[in-house]
């Protein structure tokens, strides 16, 4: 050994393990965007946008929201709640979900010729003459842009073949939406592409971007049982690690539950039940424009975290909703009063009603109430959970590997209820402690490298019905008259 004098120092880990929070709502859309739009369209990626203008610059945008439901998303997100960030998965492919449109003739007015369509891809449009045995030429002839309402502007050049011409003819093809099918929303693993697709894209959000899924959508599909289950199972084991919450909504189409006293037969029948997922009734609108109540929900679930600090421990229930209606998919005006929405409720949906302006209205997971389970029942109950899990995995993921010693727990146990006292102190909890227990930890196990603690948590339920009694006291008169 090296002969030394002096002083020496030596550190050693901080047996007190700082905790890094998972987002409890962050919302990963799947759907469809004008993905014509752009120059590199993201296609079966998942894409995320922190405020309106990346949203747009990354996806697209257009009004049409039955037909463009990422649209719908990014409008809700940031145009009525103004929460971020959101995860976007467009399925939507121009080289499959297209339709051609062959020798439409049109007038050149101002030597510039106009397609009123939405979703024409630029890259395939050619015009003709109108016998079409003249080819104009790109660059030469003419060029192509689009105006402010993305549709299709075929500017005639002055020097070009066509400078004369008072029509032509053009050909092109356009995005159809209405190809886009269930199968494409969920998705799966494509062998030959080896790419991801659909809600299977889910399981890269948090390695591509580092953020954890906490809510799943997809408007226009997820009334759809085979797209909502697989939603559903979605919510478990995200990265093989993390879990969160399936928004959908019921199927309120003349064919589906077109009136609420139809939905729970329908909800029961097409298995929307499951304590990460929450059912939404009917759709919502503003003004004459329509929008999925997932959407909305899902927003509405984000800014209330976002107002408690970014912690689910507060129900989404009974908070205002800046629409105007609720609305069928047929387009019929849906009226509940309070015991028609607390039916829907008692049956594990959520919906909205107008008192003192639209409110949102429900606590119930769609588990209810096939279980009363307290921790699976309540949304903002089950939503802690899940959240407090994440929360679980990113602070101590780091310390899998580690020597399977004294130290090793200690920090574990120290550091969790250190951080639950916390919450307790600031009401967030009722309590919350976590142990090591030998008994359920057997030297088989811990041979093997297992160990485990066991940690009791109690988030408050939420205050469903506050009671307060009347009673008229004679005496109270008889006292202020004498």
């Amino acid at each position: 050994m090296a002969y030394s004098c002096g002083i020496s120092l030596y550190e050693i880990p901080t047996s007190v393990i700082a905790p890094v929070e998972g987002d409890s709502a962050i919302i990963v859309a799947v759907g469809t965007a004008p993905v014509n739009q752009l120059e590199t369209p993201s296609i079966n990626e998942p894409v995320i946008a922190y405020n309106y203008k990346e949203a747009v610059e990354k996806m697209g945008f257009s009004k049409d929201f039955k037909q463009y439901t990422l649209s719908e998303v990014i409008d809700v997100a940031f145009s009525k709640f103004a929460v971020c960030p959101i995860v976007m998965i467009n399925v939507l492919d121009p080289k499959k979900h297209k339709e051609s449109k062959e020798g439409e003739e049109y007038n050149i007015i101002d030597k510039t010729v106009t397609i009123g369509k939405e979703g024409i891809l630029l890259d395939s449009l050619v015009v003709k003459d109108t016998t079409e045995s003249i080819t104009y030429t790109l660059g030469v002839d003419y060029e192509i842009s689009f105006n402010s309402d993305f549709y299709a502007v075929v500017h005639i050049l002055p020097d070009g073949t066509a400078s004369n011409e008072i029509a032509v003819k053009v050909s092109y093809d356009i995005l159809d939406p209405t190809l886009v099918e269930g199968d494409d929303i969920v998705g799966g693993y494509d062998n030959i592409e080896k790419k991801y697709k659909g809600l299977e894209c889910i399981s890269q959000v948090y390695s591509k971007l580092g953020v954890i899924p906490g809510q799943i959508i997809a408007p226009g599909f997820s009334q759809r049982p085979v797209v909502a289950a697989v939603m559903r199972a979605k919510t478990e084991k995200i990265s093989g690690l993390f879990r969160a919450m399936a928004v959908v909504d019921i199927d309120s189409s003349e064919t589906g539950a077109d009136s609420y006293d139809k939905v729970y037969e329908w909800k029961t029948q097409n298995s929307y039940v499951h304590e990460n997922m929450i059912c939404c009734y009917p759709m919502v609108k503003i003004d004459d424009i329509v929008y999925h109540y997932s959407t909305m929900w899902a927003a509405m679930t984000m800014k209330t975290d976002a107002e408690n600090g970014n912690n689910p421990y507060v129900s989404p229930s009974n908070k205002n909703l800046p629409i105007t209606g609720l609305t069928t998919e047929s387009g019929k005006s849906v009226y509940l009063d309070l015991a028609q929405a607390s039916m829907l409720n008692g049956n594990g949906i959520c919906t909205a009603i107008n008192l003192n302006g639209w409110k949102t209205r429900g606590n119930n997971t769609s588990i209810y109430p096939s279980s009363t389970d307290v921790k699976d029942r309540f949304i903002p109950v089950r939503r802690f959970y899940s959240w407090w899990g994440n929360s679980f995995i990113l602070t101590y993921f780091q310390k899998v590997d580690s020597p399977m010693n004294r130290r090793l727990i200690d920090a574990v146990v120290d550091s969790e209820n250190i951080r639950a006292n916390g919450y307790v102190a600031r009401g967030m909890l009722a309590g919350a402690k976590i142990e090591f227990r030998e008994s359920e930890n057997p030297v088989t196990d811990l041979l093997n490298g297992v160990i485990r603690f066991h940690q009791l948590l109690t988030p408050f339920p939420p205050a469903e019905r506050i009671e307060n009694t009347l009673e008229f006291d004679p005496t109270m008169l008889q006292a202020a008259l004498s």
